[in-house]
């Protein structure tokens, strides 16, 4: 039960800080025992990588929306509007995947 720092970024997520003391069950010299604990919890100004990858797709999913609504005034363009959509499902998916790793990662520490 070694104590670490905690850092609580903006959107609610966290990672693992610095070292800061070891406990009494480590008696070795430099080792640490694997279990962690919370020292200091910290607040960090900016998002996971997570939370910034999800925030990226949901980005350029309102753009081919966007695309969509401007090649369904055009005639012709059907190819083009059945890729952006294959693209967006791809970028559904992709976020599915991320907001259940977060979740994943998020049930990891108990504050």
């Amino acid at each position: 039960m070694c104590f670490y720092d905690a850092n609580e970024m903006a959107c609610q997520c966290w990672k693992w800080g610095h070292f800061r003391q070891h406990c009494a069950k480590e008696y070795r010299t430099g080792e640490t025992c694997g279990m962690k604990l919370v020292m200091n919890r910290y607040k960090l100004a900016e998002k996971c990588k997570i939370c910034t990858k999800i925030d990226t797709k949901e980005r350029s999913i309102r753009k081919e929306e966007d695309r969509i609504r401007r090649w369904r005034k055009e005639h012709g363009r059907t190819a083009s509007i059945a890729k952006a959509e294959e693209d967006i499902y791809a970028y559904q998916c992709d976020i599915q995947r991320l907001l259940h790793e977060r979740e994943v990662k998020r049930g990891n520490l108990a504050w």
